[in-house]
């Protein structure tokens, strides 16, 4: 009997939700009313703009971005000639503003956590000094620390013809224009090297995946930290010098009353990047401390009594499990980082504000559609930031059984 009770109720089959129950319809009727009204309301808004332009003898509509732009663009990754199209010009404000935010992103994320860490070392100087820095680097407003490192630090550095050469190579050249590095430019037969490298990333993320697995099953440590910069770069190396370097640089050169040649960032550039990476890593350094704090001290005393160094511990078991507390404010720190990227109009930085909101509004008009593409294009980088942080969020939280 006991045997047969068993059998039958391991065959029970869990009950199936029902979808279309009651509570399941009001909540899709709700919602689908609620984006009802919302698209009601855009389109009121939108008819009432369009009325009142009409009505006071503006033009509207997206047409003026095949006019041309009679002005020049001081710094740009992509190319640009004054009589080009507005469109260009909306591509171009995107990009400076996409690099300047990547640069300023990556950046106070290294610092921040360098920074929250030091706020917990048990060294007292090194502690105390992340404190002040955190402290005073918050209660200072973002615009000020702009326009201090762009007047009191870029803009009294020497001339192009007095300026600092740092390796003495011509590498990395510092003037009151700028920072000037070598440009690669690729030959033929460079697109092996190329394919090499592509190669080895792909070799190196699928050694990471199995080395991971295998410490897992095992227990055993692969030297992935010895083994994956070999394959990183001795193998597109090796590829490289077989196919006769086919890779030449040009080194800034002095003409003039300035330096030609390579790749240049402007001090304006690099004056907003290092300004907002000091400032927002201030605050991800805070949002580090208070993640490792949220691990029990138990987890690191575990591990010292275990003979792991503590820079072992710290890598592989707290930050692993900070990183639950750290990346919804890793989150709004990201967006304010890539939203912070307009003050460089205050300074002269060619980004999307200083090139679509105020040089071709002022040229142009079209206030709405202007007005409209910049807030757009800010939203679709706060929410892609956002939908990629929360799928990683997810991926490292505690799973439930």
């Amino acid at each position: 009997m006991t045997t047969t009770s068993h059998s039958r109720t391991a065959h029970v089959k869990p009950p199936r939700k029902e979808r279309f129950t009651a509570a399941g319809i009001k909540s899709i009727f709700y919602q689908c009313a609620v984006v009802g009204v919302v698209a009601l309301m855009g389109w009121y808004l939108y008819d009432n703009v369009s009325r009142n332009l009409q009505n006071l003898g503006l033009a509207s509509g997206f047409g003026f971005l095949d006019i041309e732009a009679p002005f020049d663009i001081s710094w740009s990754v992509v190319p640009y000639e004054p009589g080009d199209s507005y469109a260009r010009v909306y591509v171009i404000g995107i990009t400076n503003t996409l690099i300047v935010a990547a640069m300023a992103i990556a950046a106070s994320t290294g610092l921040g956590f360098l920074i929250g860490i030091a706020r917990l070392s048990r060294n007292w100087l090194i502690s105390r000094l992340a404190s002040v820095y955190v402290e005073v680097v918050r209660n200072t407003p973002a615009l000020i620390q702009v326009l201090f490192w762009f007047l009191a630090v870029f803009s009294i550095l020497p001339r192009p013809k007095d300026g600092v050469d740092v390796a003495g190579l011509g590498i990395l050249q510092v003037n009151n224009r700028g920072i000037y590095f070598p440009r690669a430019l690729p030959q033929d037969g460079f697109n092996v090297t190329l394919l090499a490298i592509a190669i080895a990333v792909v070799a190196a993320i699928v050694l990471g995946i199995w080395a991971r697995r295998r410490r897992i099953l095992t227990g055993q440590r692969f030297p992935v930290a010895l083994v994956m910069p070999a394959i990183l770069v001795l193998f597109p190396a090796t590829v490289f010098v077989l196919t006769g370097a086919p890779l030449n640089w040009e080194i800034p050169v002095l003409k003039g009353f300035n330096l030609t040649g390579g790749i240049s960032f402007p001090p304006a550039m690099c004056a907003v990047v290092l300004s907002l990476s000091i400032y927002h890593a201030a605050y991800i350094g805070e949002a580090v401390r208070a993640g490792i704090m949220s691990v029990s001290p138990g987890q690191g005393e575990a591990a010292f009594s275990l003979g792991i160094k503590s820079s072992w511990s710290m890598r592989m078991i707290v930050l692993p499990q900070a990183l639950r507390a750290i990346v919804p404010q890793l989150i709004s720190n990201w967006m304010n980082a890539v939203k912070n990227t307009s003050l460089a109009v205050a300074i002269g930085f060619p980004d999307l504000v200083a090139l679509f909101l105020q040089t071709s509004l002022n040229q142009v008009g079209y206030a709405v559609e202007i007005v409209a593409m910049v807030m757009i294009f800010y939203c679709s980088v706060s929410i892609t930031i956002s939908l990629l942080l929360n799928y990683y969020n997810k991926r490292v939280q505690l799973k439930e059984r």
